[in-house]
């Protein structure tokens, strides 16, 4: 059953039969974590990397920035039994979309904000799929962790 994470969502899940998919990553990044010993995973899809530009927004949808998404999706993630230490972590997007004027450079800026965040917190990334100029879909098997990426017509697993 697909479970579909939206611009500024987060879902996590404990459920085997459950894959959450997040589409069109342009200069969002998507974030899969996913505990192997308990078979919980989360996916948090954030537009901005900081939730000082806003934080009345960030109170209503805390998955909009990097920061608060992080602490909303490992807070979810550690209710069903994840422990931070065990934790896998992937990430796909940042991507300098055409409509991404240079001066802002969103990608790489949420990029290096969940590098931050995650070294910050002691966990560190096993694969990204970041850069480049087109958007993503990520598709994470909560049964499993699997982790499958669409761009454009060319599919990964990882």
């Amino acid at each position: 059953m697909n479970i579909v994470v939206g611009v500024s969502e987060a879902r996590a899940s404990g459920e085997a039969e459950h894959v959450l998919v997040t589409y069109a990553l342009g200069s969002c990044i998507g974030v899969a974590l996913y505990d192997p010993v308990v078979c919980v995973g989360g996916l948090l899809h954030y537009q901005l990397p900081s939730s000082t530009v806003n934080p009345q927004g960030a109170e209503r949808k805390p998955a909009m920035f990097a920061d608060t998404g992080m602490n909303w999706i490992m807070n979810q993630m550690e209710r069903m039994g994840a422990q931070k230490r065990r934790i896998r972590v992937r990430i796909a997007g940042g991507a300098k979309m055409l409509n991404d004027q240079t001066m802002f450079d969103i990608g790489r800026r949420n990029h290096a904000a969940i590098r931050k965040i995650l070294f910050q917190n002691g966990m560190f990334i096993e694969k990204e799929f970041v850069g480049g100029t087109t958007p993503r879909t990520v598709h994470m098997n909560i049964a499993d962790g699997m982790l499958t990426l669409k761009s454009n017509s060319e599919t990964i697993g990882a």
